[in-house]
């Protein structure tokens, strides 16, 4: 099958060749439905563009691109810092790309603007998924297990970290227990519910859809769920595991407004041991996740791949559970 040019685009598109590389450009001289419908057109056909600049004379862009959909919160800074400072090394240049398409990771991993991709985007479809084997661009996940020729996944062991954390509030005698979790579809939220769960079931407890709260992974969000729960009539719990510490710390937050103490009448758990959780108060129980290794991770891999034809593979960085002051046992009623 013969290479999609962009003469190929622009005819199926019925515009000219001009306006296509206008729209592949990001150039803002079009109506938005104009570009979106040449966009549309370039994705359907699977059209790559020539490789930009420099990358035309070069066999290599010396670039690693990040693909995230927020930079926002304590882990995509530092992981976004780790990953700058281990291609510092390596001589290459990080380049971030906040994304809400797809389209966004073929078009600049398959366009070779850059040599390898660490990818943290839960939106990445199946489709994507066979463009990126079938073109053996080096990709790092570290929002899924895969692996094949060149595509590495580095992931936080989450079920292993939701298990940790419901053995701990049991073993304090806990037995009515909120969740708050992160993002509905996100990796570490799933992992980590799912964990939480079966060590639960395994102590033969049950967690009621009620009690699992959305918090996002924010504190402003856990804050405001858990008033909402409290103020609908629920009982104040005997304990809360939620997903990060962010939301731990709304959820303390939210606690202390509605007259509860932390831990004397709740116990709170979080995850990730964020440098201000030790500094709450009181001081928050929670699960050493490691964000500075991951990244460091994912550069080894990719590397491994780029510089060494490595085959894929992956891995998951283990937890440890880092107690606190802002649990204690259940006093017996």
């Amino acid at each position: 099958m013969n290479k999609v040019t962009i003469k190929d685009v622009a005819r199926e598109a019925g515009v000219s060749i001009s306006t296509v590389s206008n729209a592949l450009n990001n150039v803002d001289l079009l109506l938005p439905k104009t570009k979106e419908h040449i966009l549309q057109v370039a994705e359907k056909l699977n059209y790559i563009p020539n490789q930009n600049g420099r990358n035309l004379k070069a066999k290599e862009a010396m670039a690693v691109g990040l693909f995230i959909s927020a930079l926002r919160g304590v882990y995509y800074g530092v992981l976004s810092d780790t990953l700058h400072a281990e291609c510092r090394k390596l001589e290459y240049d990080l380049y971030i790309y906040i994304i809400n398409q797809c389209r966004n990771i073929t078009a600049n991993v398959l366009g070779r603007r850059v040599d390898g991709a660490i990818i943290l985007y839960e939106k990445t479809t199946e489709e994507t998924l066979t463009k990126l084997k079938k073109s053996r661009s080096p990709v790092v996940f570290l929002d899924r297990e895969l692996d094949d020729e060149t595509i590495s996944s580095v992931v936080f062991d989450s079920f292993r970290f939701g298990e940790l954390a419901a053995n701990y509030l049991i073993s304090l005698g806990h037995r009515n227990i909120v969740h708050v979790s992160g993002i509905s579809g996100n990796y570490d939220s799933e992992e980590r519910r799912r964990g939480f769960m079966h060590a639960l079931r395994n102590a033969s407890l049950d967690l009621p859809p009620e009690n699992i709260i959305e918090g996002f992974f924010e504190e402003e969000a856990a804050s405001r769920e858990l008033k909402r729960y409290l103020r609908s009539g629920h009982p104040i719990p005997d304990a809360i595991f939620a997903s990060n510490d962010l939301s731990a710390i709304g959820c303390m937050e939210a606690l202390r407004e509605e007259g509860a103490r932390v831990p004397e009448d709740v116990s709170v758990i979080g995850c990730d041991d964020i440098d201000i959780s030790k500094m709450m108060i009181p001081a928050l129980t929670t699960i050493h996740t490691n964000f500075e290794k991951q990244g460091v991770i994912a550069m080894e891999l990719l590397m491994d791949m780029m510089k060494k034809g490595k085959s894929g593979a992956i891995k998951k960085i283990s937890g440890e559970l880092v107690i606190r002051k802002s649990c204690m046992r259940r006093i017996a009623d």
